[in-house]
């Protein structure tokens, strides 16, 4: 497949010339495509639905697609149609299929028809003309290249977490219903505030162009949206986003950062990431989500930290553990992103397992025993716990015979004791071994381990 961008080759040589009509006023129309569909030429319109079709004037042999959406409940099935419909005109003689804004952005069909015209030894030409993205930015009077970011509002609908960072402006094109409207914002309020000042863009590039400001949350109770309409994001004050920590964290460790950061190793780090882990969990056990939010933001500074550590060193970076946190995630969860069905919290938890075994396997690794997998570095009592739980899971323990084996120690701690009760003998317990001369977390880790060594 040949593709002549104008006006680079004779616009005859080629079958096919995919133009566009800019935003939506026939003056903006670019000299080269008003030529092009003015030269006896059949045009195929992907819509007639684009403020500028009126005034194309006369037009001999003249097609919309808009047929093909009545016909089609799929996008998918549409954008399919169109370009049969395209290439079968081709057949006949060159064809100019028309399409609003620019052929590259916002356009599925410009790739499937180029796709499917090489297949078939069809020639190309394209002709581009303004985008939303200029009409948008003049209305809005930004600079694109100002860190905006462009996404479709059909693909941030199908989302969960909007896939921007927030210390950028973003534009979103295609906000075609209310519906799309109400979708999006669902989206963005995963990672936007309710109140996050946004602008509904109406008409960019038309006599009948118009902005709203409001709050991210009434996005979908305007009055209006149609196949004109974007929305605009400002950025939000910088530092709120994992690029702006991460940025900060390789500006410490860079030869004009910090000598305190420039020292720190992954063996230094190590006790930091511990000491904040314990300080998020202290944060939530108060329920203070002001305190909260700030330990898991230290947490997230001591990662980002380990990270940029490791990128130095030629490790790993970033994109890796966040890669391998992503696909273990998505592979022990076939219930959500597969097929697997499980009918139980019960088929879930033997579903996991033999996953785990399989990654294992995958690696060369030996199966893991029933007491494998507790991090070594966990608190004594946590420790304890765990093991417990995975020893009485495969019959190498009944924790009710462990409870009963000290009566006394059992009648400390009756039926039906609360928190408070259980604290107060672990106290008194810590206490007694310091009189004793021991040390009462080094003691249970230590038994924990020979427990292991003894039934594992």
């Amino acid at each position: 497949m040949t593709i002549l961008h104008f006006p680079s080759l004779p616009l005859p040589t080629a079958q096919i010339a995919i133009v566009g009509l800019g935003p939506g006023d026939v003056g903006e129309i670019p000299l080269a495509v008003w030529q092009l569909l003015h030269s006896g030429r059949r045009v195929i319109l992907r819509t007639c639905r684009h403020p500028c079709v009126d005034s194309l004037g006369q037009i001999a042999d003249l097609q919309s697609c808009d047929d093909l959406y009545e016909q089609h409940a799929a996008f998918a099935d549409v954008y399919a149609a169109i370009v049969a419909r395209v290439l079968a005109a081709a057949e006949s003689g060159p064809v100019v299929y028309a399409l609003p804004g620019h052929p590259w952005v916002g356009e599925m069909t410009t790739a499937a028809l180029l796709a499917a015209a090489q297949e078939k030894g069809v020639t190309v030409y394209v002709a581009g003309a303004a985008s939303f993205i200029d009409a948008a930015a003049t209305a809005l009077g930004i600079d694109p290249l100002d860190g905006c970011q462009v996404v479709d509002g059909m693909l941030l609908a199908a989302r969960h977490h909007p896939p921007l960072d927030v210390s950028l402006p973003a534009l979103i094109g295609q906000v075609y219903s209310r519906q799309v409207a109400s979708d999006v914002k669902l989206t963005l309020l995963n990672g936007y505030p309710a109140q996050q000042p946004v602008t509904l863009i109406h008409a960019a590039g038309t006599p009948a162009q118009r902005t709203q400001t409001i709050s991210l949350h009434a996005v979908d109770r305007q009055g209006d949206f149609d196949h004109l309409t974007s929305l605009f994001i400002p950025a939000q004050r910088p530092g709120g986003s994992f690029n702006d920590l991460q940025e900060l964290i390789a500006h410490l460790r860079a030869p004009e950062g910090c000598p305190w950061d420039q020292e720190q190793t992954l063996g230094t780090l190590r006790e930091f990431l511990l000491a904040e882990c314990c300080e998020v969990l202290e944060a939530m056990d108060n329920e203070d989500d002001a305190h909260t939010a700030e330990e898991l933001g230290d947490v997230l500074g001591i990662v980002a930290m380990i990270v940029q550590v490791a990128t130095e060193e030629g490790r790993f970076q970033m994109a890796d553990a966040i890669r391998a946190s992503v696909e273990k995630l998505t592979r022990r969860h076939p219930h959500v992103f597969d097929t697997a069905n499980v009918p139980d919290m019960d088929g879930l938890y033997s579903q996991w397992d033999a996953i785990k075994a399989q990654e294992r396997a995958d690696k060369g690794q030996k199966p893991k025993g029933p007491l494998d997998g507790i991090p070594a570095s966990l608190p004594a009592l946590e420790k304890a716990r765990e093991l417990q739980s995975k020893a009485e899971k495969s019959g190498l323990l009944v924790r009710a015979d462990v409870a009963a084996e000290n009566s006394a120690l059992a009648a400390l701690l009756p039926p039906g004791s609360d928190a408070a009760a259980l604290g107060r003998l672990l106290w008194q317990l810590t206490a007694l071994a310091k009189t004793r001369g021991l040390q009462a977390e080094a003691a249970l880790r230590e038994y924990a381990v020979r427990f292991r060594e003894r039934v594992g």
